[in-house]
């Protein structure tokens, strides 16, 4: 979602507003943004085929404002194809996406792409609708049981919120992540922008909704998730 640590008002006052207009255009720009090919092109071992990494996420990975092919998946397609030859990404984040969307397009994703592992990065445009925790919680939980009853590994990328919310309410958000995967004893990432969250020139790291990260930031973020990501490979 947003940075928590590291916001004045002024930022948290922009970064909400931005977020409304971003809710209200997702139509024909997010659909212009959907990234649904794989971000790398297959290497197949000597034993055979190569073995499909499937990201699901939102605009955070859809390369939202981004020249094509800079994003942090498109990054993790080179690295896997440098550090573990054999594996293929395929990315089938769209921006606005919501862990209700992302739940019921999961099915027909997983039984096209038989994926081994699966990196699940959705929830943030939840906030932004102002589901309830709930609702979100349960959408997580059910993408993760598909994924592992289809035989896949999977890494939960968690996000936060802004304290405009209230601490509270806050807190509870992220900790959902965290109950999830403890929960289904799967991988976990607990803030996947932390490494730019607190950068002091926040127009360096974040395009001008303050929402969006850009090119800049994609290697931090793709950094963020692959330690995690490398016990799972």
């Amino acid at each position: 979602m947003l940075p928590e640590k590291g916001w004045n008002r002024r930022h948290c006052t922009a970064a909400l507003a931005g977020m409304a207009l971003v809710g209200l255009s997702i139509g024909a720009a997010a659909q212009d943004r959907a990234v649904t090919q794989p971000a790398s092109t297959p290497t197949p071992t000597r034993s055979g085929p190569a073995s499909t990494l499937l990201v699901l996420g939102d605009s955070l990975s859809a390369e939202y404002g981004l020249p094509r092919g800079s994003g942090w998946v498109t990054l993790l397609g080179q690295r896997l194809n440098t550090s573990h030859p054999g594996w293929q990404v395929v990315n089938a984040s769209i921006s606005g996406e919501t862990t209700s969307g992302g739940r019921t397009r999961l099915t027909a994703l997983l039984k096209q792409h038989h994926p081994r592992l699966v990196i699940i990065e959705l929830g943030g445009n939840d906030a932004l609708r102002g589901l309830s925790l709930q609702q979100t919680r349960e959408h997580l939980q059910a993408m993760v049981q598909a994924c592992l009853s289809a035989g896949a590994k999977v890494l939960l990328l968690g996000m936060q919120m802004p304290p405009n919310y209230g601490a509270d309410h806050a807190a509870r958000f992220a900790a959902l992540y965290r109950e999830v995967a403890t929960q289904s004893r799967v991988g976990w990432v607990p803030f996947f922008l932390s490494a730019i969250a607190d950068k002091p020139d926040i127009a360096e790291w974040f395009q001008a909704d303050r929402i969006h990260p850009t090119v800049k930031s994609q290697p931090l973020m793709l950094d963020t998730v692959w330690p995690e990501l490398k016990k799972l490979l």
